[in-house]
């Protein structure tokens, strides 16, 4: 997926699913999707991760740290790639194969570094640390596309949103009965 189509479809969507570490991947996803959240990213650090990239289309994958987890999330069929921070031998092998990556951030000097290696929009990493405020004052001077991940939840969503991220990334707490239907009200 090119970073045109994939900033289109977060803008849309508001909401990405982390599954990091699920047993059950497939059940998983399927009530995720069943709520409504169709952007779900498995990171490579699951037991199965590319398999079920692989039977699962439309996937992201994530902790892609090293150019050869790029190489291996492209050949199972993931849209787009996100790591935790920006690793540049990551990005240039993303561009390379032509697959969005979104690298984490924090720093206004880490957020720009990202911007200017021709990401496709920033995962701002840990959000909670500094929280919705923290969003605003750093778009202030900064026109990115923010992707808030690390302690976002069906409560603060809707505040990240509101703060001006054009997405915000939930954990496996979509997994707890009725979050993600609490989530995905809260981010309409």
């Amino acid at each position: 997926m090119t970073s045109a189509a994939l900033l289109k479809r977060l803008r849309a969507e508001r909401v990405v699913a982390i599954l990091r570490r699920v047993e059950d991947l497939d059940g998983a996803i399927e009530r995720i999707r069943a709520a409504g959240v169709s952007l779900i990213e498995i990171t490579l650090d699951s037991p199965g991760a590319l398999e079920a990239i692989a039977r699962h289309p439309g996937s992201l994958a994530g902790t892609v740290l090293r150019p050869g987890d790029v190489e291996a999330a492209h050949a199972a069929g993931a849209i787009a790639v996100v790591s935790p921070a920006f690793v540049p031998d990551v990005a240039e092998r993303a561009r390379a194969l032509g697959i969005a990556h979104i690298p984490g951030a924090l720093t206004p000097s880490e957020v720009v570094r990202a911007m200017r290696a021709g990401v496709a929009a920033v995962k701002l990493f840990p959000a909670a640390l500094g929280g919705p405020d923290y969003v605003r004052q750093l778009l202030g001077p900064l026109d990115v596309p923010l992707l808030a991940t690390g302690g976002v939840d069906a409560a603060n969503a809707r505040s990240f949103l509101d703060a001006g991220a054009i997405a915000v990334g939930l954990g496996t707490s979509l997994l707890r009965d009725g979050e993600a239907e609490r989530a995905m009200a809260a981010c309409r």
